[in-house]
């Protein structure tokens, strides 16, 4: 009886602990990612509310903080955190195409993921135009990746199904959009949809967005706009322009971004790659003086602003994206951790304020959130995942159709300029199929592509400092 009863406990004891490996460390994951996606939140703030603080009582002091915090996230970035710079989302996409295996180890570390946090920190306190959210991506597919020594038969099928679980979570938990965070993993992370990975998916994404909800309360990232039950009758002329001209825009910004060596100066260039971290300064002074020329309102992700046209509360210059995008592309040019995504959006925010002028019949806020769409289906090229977001974060379901029209015609404009800009970058951290091919040859440690696409790629610091991807 006693040898029955030991032998049927033991036997609870390994179901328990097959649930346990199968369920709860998943779980557990999912978790963490949640309460990690809302402290790197609420650090972001904390860090920009600094900054607007003491920008507001010292206008010119971004003329110097700027510039001085520029060139230590340029140094800390290449000198203890290679592969966290940028959004981090191409880090993601390389790592699911090439292999987790392969990139995981470089792109998806535990380190990597504390000093996208710090970095971004210290550029936020600098008043540089990025977002959070792409970074939360990033650090939610690193904290899964990094729950695969917890299982005993990990392989390359469940470290692609944690990483791509902890990614989506991460855009979900940052936008508070469960929706998007799928479609996001289907359209742009693997461009497919895996039936063996959907339950984990969505696990992941109700997991987080419990957390962040319980953390944050039930709310929309942009409030809930009031569009009335009637539609107005230039409803599709608005839309075809707001697409056509977030489009271009939008593509231009890409293609900034993807040619660098092709419009900056050649004296720059050489700079950026002998000496990155005056490079950074540089462009930290840039962004201090187109700054002080918008009056403030560049500085940061741009959420504010973009919340404030859409509640009527804010009044901005015509020139605010044009500017913005400005002040974005000098956030990117010295490869520092940091996102597009809010950046984006506010600049779209600035283009629907613009179209207004010419649409002045119609609500702000309708071609404000046509405008938002417009723009972030041009720089990423994800037309599903750019209306599903703007859907979800403004709780238009009214819009749907215009707000699909107008990320579709809005991406492939933008196409006509550059290639999907995420899947560009990832390109940079994969190995080329050529060097896949070739015989094997002692193991160099490699670091990462570019940022210039002129440059050699060896990854060989005495020889090219200027080896960092933009994301």
């Amino acid at each position: 009886m006693a040898r029955t009863s030991l032998f049927h406990s033991s036997g609870v004891v390994r179901r328990a602990r097959q649930i346990w490996r199968r369920y709860g460390v998943f779980w557990l994951g999912a978790i963490a990612v949640g309460l990690v996606a809302v402290f790197y939140a609420r650090l972001i703030d904390w860090g920009y509310g600094q900054f607007r603080a003491v920008q507001q009582q010292h206008v010119w002091l971004p003329l110097v903080a700027t510039p001085l915090l520029a060139a230590a996230c340029v140094w800390l970035t290449r000198r203890f955190f290679r592969g966290a710079e940028g959004s981090g989302i191409p880090q993601v996409i390389a790592a699911l195409h090439e292999g987790t295996s392969t990139l995981g180890p470089r792109t998806l570390t535990l380190k990597l993921l504390a000093g996208k946090i710090l970095v971004s920190l210290l550029a936020i306190l600098g008043g540089f135009t990025i977002g959070r959210e792409g970074p939360t991506v990033q650090i939610g597919a690193a904290m899964m990746y990094n729950l695969r020594r917890f299982y005993p038969r990990s392989n390359a099928l469940i470290e692609r199904q944690l990483v791509l679980a902890g990614a989506a979570a991460g855009l979900s938990a940052a936008f508070n959009t469960p929706l998007a965070g799928i479609v996001f993993a289907i359209e742009e992370l693997t461009r497919s949809f895996e039936a063996r990975a959907s339950g984990v998916l969505i696990t992941a994404i109700i997991v987080a967005g419990v957390i962040a909800l319980g953390l944050n309360g039930n709310y929309t990232y942009f409030g809930t706009i009031e569009i009335g039950s009637h539609f107005p009758d230039l409803l599709a002329v608005a839309v075809l322009l707001t697409a056509i001209v977030t489009g271009i825009a939008g593509g231009i910004f890409g293609w900034l971004l993807l040619h660098t060596s092709r419009w900056l100066p050649a004296p720059l260039v050489q700079m950026h790659r002998e000496r990155p971290v005056v490079f950074g300064a540089l462009c930290g002074l840039a962004i201090a003086v187109v700054g002080l020329v918008s009056g403030g309102t560049t500085f940061g992700s741009g959420y504010a602003e973009a919340r404030g046209l859409l509640d009527g509360r804010e009044q901005l210059s015509l020139f605010y994206p044009f500017l913005k995008m400005a002040s974005m592309v000098g956030s990117y040019l010295p490869g520092i951790p940091g996102g597009i995504f809010a950046p984006s959006l506010s600049i779209g925010a600035g283009f629907g304020n613009l179209l207004h002028h010419v649409f002045s019949s119609m609500q702000l806020p309708m071609l404000i959130a046509l405008a938002m769409v417009g723009y972030l289906a041009a720089v990423t090229q994800s037309p599903i995942t750019s209306f599903v977001i703007v859907m979800e974060m403004i709780n238009g379901h009214a819009l749907v159709i215009s707000l699909m029209a107008t990320a579709l015609i809005a991406s492939r404009v933008a196409r006509l300029f550059a290639p999907p800009l995420y899947e560009a970058l990832a390109l940079r951290y994969m190995t080329p199929p050529a060097a896949k091919a070739a015989p094997a040859e002692p193991e160099t440690p490699k670091t990462l592509e570019p940022l210039f696409e002129d440059e050699p790629a060896d990854g060989r610091e005495n020889e090219s400092p200027a080896d960092t991807p933009r994301g």
